[in-house]
This record gives structure tokens, sequence and C-alpha cells, in this order.
């Protein structure tokens, strides 16, 4: 590839249209987050720069949640009687003040806003596909084809540390096929920890296959070395050509570290970016790795010390749902993380705090695949995959409807009690709450119909409320001390706000399912759940989720406040920029 060919994808049609998009999703985010106050002007509305001369125009449709869906194609940029073409990155500095971007984060977010612009731009190259074609297609097909990003962030492809060569091989839109870099990690700094029933030298052999194993040992051995010395160690392309090389050059020096080469197996990028899914063989386990490239206002690294636990986590969740009826009964089930190791950079740990991203480049984690669990007809989709809309406005929830043969509100119906009704249970009979969001959970389809959900992510991503509940040693990192007033924006904010509040205003944009009627779904399918376990009512009383109204907690505001850090991870409560009250929509049911 030529230095012009890299770049082919950034034309200036792409680019206007990027920016439209942007701007779009920028003025619809803010204002739902009441950082910006859209004033009305006749039939339109306008938001006003910093410097009281410039200004913005569009129409809106203000739904439920108070949801703005802006017309891309309305928007307009005005300045002393001109109109000026729309340009992203002016917009950010032309309302820095109105947004709170300080000197310091502005240039970094602005490189965020570059990069997620580009991003789109390569998007826009790809084949056109319908939603109705794509809903027909494979786990991956699906999972590449995801044109978005994380509903509510406006920087949200911001991958600071990809250059465009490895924007092409690494990011998951561009479906590159990748093999991981394998090292050799000193036992005396390496630890592997498994889930019951697992050990390390069957497990290695099964995911590597015995050939590679025995090339990887046969290595170590032409250096004077004993693999039994060592743990075998997956590492990100990345990290070992921009981090390790250099970081941890001591450490390769001094043989605790090893390259082994690249393993034999392609694997495919997932949304999250740092996972990895096996091309090469689906059945296998994914590979998560760490790496140090800042994405959605946190560096994505992987915390040798977080792995230790995660096994023996993942093992008490999946014993929670099985010996659970409710959670049994929807179907839902989790894809364990079963084995993880990490590494400790002995010096970099002195020199740190245990937050540091020093402390988190050199660690990986394996999650089965739900490959294995599917059963006659049943196909698997990520659920960001339902706010996908295609090139002609159809959204993948949409064709999905389509295609069940259902009606809206009874495809809806079957969604909610796969996904929604075990978050509720969790919620109220164990004040446990995961992080929910569309990349976190695949669904389980069967023509078109959502038969169950499984849950990912769930080492770092899980919490329990209780400050005293009983958990085993092993698994306490997961208790979290939140205040009563907040606990219940685990389903509030995630689910309602950052999820539903799109998916229906999609559908009744698309003329699918009228608000009304969603949000009256969702409401019978709580009061459904409720009325099953008559026992935790005094727990329903208590954590209301028909009351009128609950606490904005704002996704964007974290990021423009600092996007390096963005929630500290000891008080993730404390983190929380609440921005007044949103009416629930759930209420007047």
């Amino acid at each position: 590839m030529t230095p012009a060919d890299a770049v082919a994808h950034l034309s200036p049609g792409h680019w206007e249209t990027a920016n439209r998009l942007l701007i779009r999703k920028a003025l619809a985010e803010f204002a739902h987050e009441r950082l910006i106050t859209p004033e009305r002007d006749g039939g339109h509305y306008v938001v006003r720069g910093d410097d009281g001369l410039t200004h913005y125009r569009f129409t809106a449709t203000r739904r439920a949640l108070d949801h703005w869906q802006v017309d891309p194609e309305s928007i307009s940029r005005h300045r002393d009687g001109d109109e000026l073409p729309l340009a992203a990155l002016d917009f950010f500095i032309e309302l820095k003040r109105t947004l709170g971007l300080g000197d310091e984060i502005l240039p970094v977010y602005l490189e965020e806003i570059s990069s997620t612009l580009a991003s789109t731009c390569y998007k826009l190259t790809k084949p056109r596909v319908t939603s109705a074609e794509l809903a027909r297609r494979g786990f991956q097909d699906i999972e590449t084809g995801m044109t978005e990003g994380h509903p509510c962030f406006v920087a949200n492809n911001g991958r600071l540390g990809f250059g465009v060569q490895e924007y092409l091989s690494y990011a998951p839109e561009t479906a590159s096929p990748v093999r991981l870099v394998w090292l050799a990690a000193h036992r005396s700094r390496a630890a592997f920890t498994a889930g019951a029933g697992i050990e390390y030298e069957s497990f290695l052999r099964q995911e590597l296959g015995g050939a590679t194993v025995e090339r990887f040992e046969k290595r170590l051995r032409e250096q004077g070395l004993d693999p039994a010395d060592y743990l075998l160690l997956p590492v990100h392309p990345w990290q070992w050509w921009n981090k390790l090389t250099v970081t941890f050059a001591a450490e390769i020096a001094r043989r605790h570290l090893v390259c082994l080469g690249e393993g034999d197996d392609e694997y495919l990028a997932q949304q999250s970016i740092r996972t990895f899914f096996n091309a090469s063989h689906p059945e296998k386990h994914y590979v998560k790795t760490a790496l140090s490239v800042l994405n959605m206002g946190f560096m994505r690294g992987l915390s040798a010390a977080y792995m230790e636990a995660t096994p023996a986590i993942n093992d008490w969740l999946a014993r929670l749902i099985d010996d659970d009826p409710v959670l049994r009964s929807t179907g839902l089930t989790i894809i364990r993380e079963r084995a993880a190791v990490g590494y400790r950079h002995l010096e970099y740990e002195a020199a740190t705090d245990r937050y540091s991203p020093y402390r988190k480049m050199l660690a990986a984690l394996w999650r089965e695949s739900p490959v294995p669990s599917l059963r006659e007809g049943e196909s698997l989709a990520t659920m960001a995959c339902l706010l996908h809309v295609d090139h002609e406005g159809a959204s993948f929830a949409g064709a999905l409807i389509e295609r069940s043969g259902l009606t809206p509100t009874q495809w809806l119906r079957h969604y909610l009690r796969a996904y929604f009704t075990p978050l509720l249970h969790s919620f109220y009979a164990y004040d446990l709450v995961f992080m929910p969001h569309g990349e976190n959970v695949i669904l389980v389809l069967e023509d078109g119909v959502v038969r169950r959900a499984v849950y990912k992510d769930i080492a770092e991503e899980i919490a329990v409320l209780d400050p005293d509940a009983a958990l085993p040693p092993e698994v306490r990192r997961i208790r979290v001390e939140v205040p009563e007033d907040k606990k219940l924006l685990s389903i509030l904010t995630d689910v309602l706000d950052c999820f539903f509040r799109f998916l229906a205003a999609q559908l009744a944009t698309e003329g699918i399912l009228r608000e009304d009627d969603f949000w009256r779904t969702v409401a019978e399918v709580v009061r459904e759940y409720q009325r099953s376990v008559p026992e935790l009512s005094e727990r329903f009383r208590r954590y209301d989720m028909f009351a009128p109204e609950f606490a904005l907690s704002c996704l964007n505001r974290l990021q423009l406040r600092d996007n390096q850090q963005m929630v500290d991870l000891a008080d993730p409560s404390g983190a929380l920029q609440l921005a007044g009250n949103l009416r629930n929509p759930l209420a007047e049911f």
C-alpha cells in the first residue's frame, strides 16, 4: 500500500458527510445532556457559539427522555449573515466554553474527533449493505458491519495511538484478519489463573494446538531457556510493536520476556477493539488483550492484578445464574472469562499507584465463545446491531421484526424478556449490576426473534452494590458502595437512557412502533417480572422503576471533563455528572 492509498477514504465528499453526521450527533446528545440549550426560531432550533456571532440552525423532533432527533440535512452554520461550511473541529472550538472544554483537554478531544471522523469516512467507502441483508448474515459480518459505535458518546472512535496503517489492520470495521504475537513470560513475574477444571498445559495446547506449543518451546530451548520457567502470553500486535519493545525493553533484554512470534490462528477485532474472535476456529475462546490506546475516556489496558481474580468472579456469577430459577427461565447465560495471564513489571509497579496505565500494559484473558452453545436454527448478533441504521434509513431492529413475522410489540416483548428481565432480577434480588450496553450483550436469534441473551465482559464490568454482601474472598473486589438514590441509575441510565431511548426513537421514526407503545411494553414487562417475585415487593417500592423522574447522568460531560481517565475506578458513583432530572417514560404506565 502506498502512503496515498492509505488515506484514499479521506475524500472531500466523505469528509463533508462525516462532519455533518458528527455535528448532528453532537447537537442531539449535548442538548440531551443540557450542555447546550437550543432556542426555538420558527420551525428551526438555534444554537449559538461562545462569541455570540456564530450560530447553528437545524430542525429536530423531540421525544421521550428528552431525546433530540436532529435532521442532519437541516443543519446549517452561520456567522455575520454568511453561511459557512460545517466543520466539526470548528464546532468544538466555537463552543469550547459552553462545553467546558479546558485548554489541556481540548486538543486531545479534537484529535479524538478527527479520528472518529476518519473512521466514518472509511465506513462510507464500504459496499452498501441494507439492514435486511445484514440481518441474514453471520455473527462476524454483523459485528464488523456496525457503523455508529456507542450511541451516546460523540467522540466514540478515538483510538489515539493508531496510525492509519494500524487503523486499517486492527479496527473492527476493516474486518482485517489479525495474528496475535506470543510471548514467553517468566513465572517470577507472571501468573496464570483459571476457572474450575482448567489446567494451564492442556488449556494452552487446546487453544494453540500441540504443534505450535512445541514450536514455541523449541525456540526457548534454542536460547538455552527452560520452557517450564515460562508462561505463554498472547499480545496485541500493536502493543508489541509500539509499547512492549520500548517500555519493557529491560524485561526483553533480561529474558524475562521472550518473543516467540505469531500464532497460527487468524482473529477478528470486535467492537470493543482489544478483544479478538477466533475466525480460524470459531468454537475456540475469544482473546482479550491489553492495548495502550486511548479510546472513549480510558486507556484500554488490562491489569495484571485484576486478572488474578477474573476466572473466580466468572465462576461465581455462572453458579448464581444456574441456581436462580428466574434467571434460568429467561435463558440468560454468560460467556465466562475462563483463564487469564498477567505480567507484573516490578519497577513500574514501584513507581505508580494501582490505577496507573503503566500497570495495565501486559495481560490477557480467554473468554468462552458463544458459538458451541447454539442450537439448531439459532444465530448470533451483537446487541449493538439493534441501533444500526443503513444508508436507506432502515434499522437492523426493523429488519429483524419484519423477518420474525411477529407484531412489533410481540417482538419487543421477546427481546425484553431475554435481555431486560435478567437485569431487573439481578438488581432486585442480588444488588448485582452489569454494564449492559450494546457491545457487552450478544443476542441469540431464531428467524429474527430474540430467544435469549448472553452477557459478557464480566469481571471488569459487574458490581454488587451492597457493601455488606457476603461474597467469597476472591470475589469481594466487585463490591462497590453507591448512595441509595443512585443505585437504580444502573438500569434507568444504562438501559433506558443509553439504549432504549435510541431504539424507541428509531422504531417510531420508521413508523414501526409508536413511542407510547414501546414504553408501555417495557412497563408491562417490568410489571410482569414484579408479579412473578412478590417476595421482592419491598425492594420494588424502595427502588421504584415507575418513579415520575430520575437523575440525568451524562456520559459526554465525563469525557469533556477528562478524556484520559473518565471515571475514578475506586469511586465510580462519585464521578457521575448529573444535570437535573428526566421524566421517566414508564411513569404513566
